[in-house]
């Protein structure tokens, strides 16, 4: 995705980051003298992804980022001239040069807000060319990064709240917009961190990482660190000569394990070393490069042991191939018992992190009942979504010149809802949400505790409805190209969007043949519906 800077120093796409039918449209518009008629869009989804019942709205900041800086410069005029018919009347470009989003409204679901069939993730009115030609970057920006904050949740609820879920995939995204995206919104989603290191940079994803395989196998034992030594954790007392220290717990460690003590291997030993002299408070052992049973752990313990007598704590190990579950099943049960043996009981409580391919099914393992595992990276299955790489989002016109609008298609599935709306969520006496209602924004809101009639989306039939408490769902956060609120950070949005999902019901959060969550008109608006269906647009 082309980016640039918007005034606060951000990352921000660029206005021809879309379609070219939206120039054509454009065009399309001016010469019929209809560029500045008032028009209303809406962005939504037809169906949850992931065959689940729920989605996160996210993308939100971006989008405000885009429209507070949209301006076409002269170059992006000039392109498009060379793409549109020659013939093109030069007052057009000239109306191009003067857009901006100063006659833009938008309202939306706040960022990390539960997300429903057929409910606007955002509402934009003003100028129909100009509303037009936000279409295709609007979707860009909300459609994955919903997709994944939605992935993200997901992969949460297996995990269940206690495991920490560390997104990985920068090296599998679709790109680097894509990775870069990728590690915001599962950060979102639920994930408590993140390996991107420009995730961090620019948008505050808190970053985590050790080291790989390469960096245990560049080492062959032979290497003599420059400066040995190491001081203790509380700067009191003589310094250590740590790699003679290791190798005297090696010793004890390899007696104590039933190994041979030449069986570790000596590169490994060296790159343990090198990484707890150069982060003694931060040492991890990643223990599958050769063998974990004879080379890894036994490195692993006697450069931890090592450390621990200086008042260091290692904060962790790392697996990355293998059955997972049962190995950090054994490698907890050889810390337990080191850690008395030893004397050491800090050492049972060592985290383990687990890495490999790890998508729904095997999380569902890591995650059970009596799981050794603390850590888990997850890289492709969160970044790419494989389970289903679109959130098939749309942006449909409902209203020009306060006219509601209706697309009328072979396919009913296609068929929009008419007029400029209003979203409300109903919840029972005991905070769980009941059902999403959309009505015509002219209604008067409905209010808590009066029993109302509505019309469930896929039923024949309406229903009565009695909420205890009525929230409005949309809000107000660009009126006439101004911010109205200030947007809320990364952190209020993931804590919002796990506020959230608490409130769902459990039946609503199965992964696997959920209840649908129900979304319903008014009878107004239901009214308007069948009207428009039965004789064709106003």
């Amino acid at each position: 995705m082309e980016m640039e800077l918007d005034s606060e120093g951000r990352m921000v796409v660029r206005p021809l980051l879309t379609d070219l039918y939206q120039a054509t449209m454009a065009l399309g518009y001016w010469r019929a003298g209809r560029a500045c008629e008032a028009a209303e869009f809406e962005l939504f989804f037809r169906h949850c992804p992931f065959g689940g019942s729920f989605a996160l709205s996210a993308g939100l900041q971006d989008c405000m980022r885009f429209l507070r800086a949209f301006r076409l410069r002269d170059a992006d005029v000039q392109f498009l001239a060379s793409v549109l018919p020659p013939d093109t009347d030069p007052a057009f470009f000239e109306h191009l040069r003067a857009l901006d989003c100063s006659g833009v409204t938008v309202r939306a679901l706040p960022e990390g807000s539960l997300a429903f069939p057929g409910v606007p993730l955002l509402q934009v009115s003003g100028p129909l060319l100009l509303v037009q030609l936000l279409e295709t970057p609007l979707l860009c920006l909300v459609s994955y990064a919903s997709l994944v904050a939605t992935n993200a949740a997901r992969l949460r609820l297996i995990a269940g709240p206690d495991k920490k879920l560390l997104e990985m995939g920068l090296r599998r995204a679709q790109g680097p917009d894509g990775g870069f995206t990728a590690s915001i919104y599962s950060y979102l989603g639920g994930f408590d961190s993140s390996s991107n290191t420009l995730a961090g940079q620019l948008r505050g994803v808190p970053v985590a990482g050790t080291l790989a395989h390469s960096f245990v196998t560049s080492f062959s034992g032979s290497e003599v660190p420059p400066n040995p030594m190491l001081a203790p954790a509380s700067s009191e007392g003589p310094t250590v000569d740590l790699p003679a220290r290791v190798n005297l717990w090696l010793k004890r460690v390899c007696l104590y394990l039933g190994l041979e003590e030449q069986e570790p291997h000596p590169g490994e030993r060296a790159a343990f070393v090198a990484y707890a002299l150069a982060f003694p408070r931060a040492f991890q052992g990643l223990l599958d490069s050769y063998s974990v049973r004879r080379s890894g752990l036994p490195n692993f313990l006697a450069v931890a042991l090592a450390l621990g007598e200086l008042g260091y704590r290692p904060v962790g190990v790392r697996l990355d191939s293998g059955d997972l579950l049962q190995q950090a099943k054994e490698i907890r049960g050889i810390f337990r018992t080191a850690g008395a043996q030893f004397q050491m009981p800090w050492l049972e409580s060592v985290p383990i992190a687990v890495s490999n391919n790890i998508d729904e099914s095997e999380l569902m393992r890591l995650a059970q009942k009596g799981s050794e595992v603390n850590v888990i990276g997850i890289g492709t299955s969160v970044v790419t979504c494989p389970k289903q790489p679109s959130m098939g989002c749309v942006y449909k016109l409902v209203s020009v010149g306060g006219q509601p609008r209706i697309k009328l298609t072979e396919d009913p599935e296609k068929q929009t809802l008419p007029g400029s709306k209003a979203a409300f969520r109903f919840l029972g006496p005991d905070g769980s949400l009941l059902l999403d209602l959309l009505q015509l924004a002219e209604e008067p809101p409905p209010k808590a505790g009066q029993e109302l009639r509505v019309w469930p989306r896929g039923t024949q039939e309406p229903c009565t409805v009695k909420p205890a408490q009525v929230e409005p769902l949309l809000r107000l956060y660009l009126q006439q190209g101004q911010l109205c609120e200030p947007l809320p950070s990364l952190d209020e949005s993931r804590r919002f969007a796990q506020q959230s999902l608490s409130l769902l019901r459990p039946a609503h959060k199965q992964l696997q043949s959920p209840a649908v969550y129900p979304v319903a008109l008014s009878e107004k608006l239901q009214a308007l519906v069948d009207s428009l269906s039965a004789r064709g647009p106003l």
